[in-house]
């Protein structure tokens, strides 16, 4: 297992739990988080043991969203003579942050976002990235750039107009306003609420038990379908999924979940 500086990573039963570990912080994203963020992705994908992740925030929030200290860092980080650079050097690090939350799209593992507390700013485009977001009653969210004078930049203005609607995407970003768990549900940004942080956590680890006793390849493949069905045509869709299929479902997942069921007994899958 990587060692990390402000993410715990824990695996148990094929799933791993990431948890955001900057409590006394309420879990702000500094660039060490972000970095921390991308190589425990990059690690769940490459583990063949590990099938479903879990992400999570210690302490009180989910996350305050980036780091305001790292922000003001980005002057001396990115400064040249020469003015077209400075401001290449800040596209670069902006699409290396991007690249960091689509880290969790590409990992081949299904990922679950649990949030409690607040989710603020940053931790919208993190959210955005997981493949279901589940929350506690007690968690708000809001997407807080337009406070600081600055537009959404890595991913949220992109990814959630496809999750909730193009409409209340953009009042959320336009206004800043906070959106409370069961609205979070009515707009369907989140797929369950849960009385207690306890209880989500309970809650969102058995629903990845249950994704993490079905065919691992079989579920690989539905995460790449449904993302790439999401930037595609239906047409494009169809034909990704037939040359798919084609290459992998001819698999030892297939034998054993076909001879399991013709024998009323409980699969086991390879990893």
């Amino acid at each position: 297992m990587p060692s990390f500086e402000t993410v715990t990573v824990s695996v148990e039963d094929h799933i791993a739990t990431v948890r955001l570990n900057r409590p006394e912080k309420l879990n702000a994203m500094n660039l060490a988080m972000w970095n921390d963020i991308r190589s425990a992705f990059q690690h769940i994908d490459a583990t063949p043991g590990i099938r479903v992740a879990i992400l999570e925030g210690e302490g009180k929030a989910f996350t305050a969203g980036i780091d305001l200290q790292m922000m003001m860092g980005l002057g001396p980080q990115i400064r040249d003579d020469c003015d077209g650079r400075t401001r290449e050097n800040l596209r670069r690090v902006i699409l290396d942050l991007q690249d960091t939350l689509t880290s969790l799209e590409r990992c081949r593992k299904p990922v679950l976002a649990a949030v409690h507390g607040a989710c603020v700013g940053g931790g919208i485009d993190l959210i955005c990235c997981a493949d279901m977001r589940y929350c506690s009653a007690d968690a708000w969210f809001t997407i807080k750039e337009i406070d600081i004078g600055m537009t959404a930049d890595v991913g949220t203005l992109q990814r959630l107009p496809k999750l909730i609607g193009d409409g209340m995407a953009r009042e959320l970003a336009y206004t800043a306003r906070k959106v409370d768990a069961a609205e979070a549900k009515e707009i369907r940004l989140v797929n369950r609420v849960y009385d207690t942080p306890e209880a989500l956590r309970a809650g969102v680890r058995a629903i990845a038990a249950e994704i993490a006793a079905k065919a691992p390849l079989a579920i690989r493949g539905v995460k790449e379908m449904i993302t790439y069905a999401r930037d595609h045509s239906v047409a494009d869709g169809l034909n990704y999924n037939a040359t798919w299929n084609a290459a992998m479902l001819m698999s030892a997942d297939l034998q054993a979940a076909m001879m399991a069921g013709m024998s009323k007994t409980t699969p086991v899958f390879k990893d």
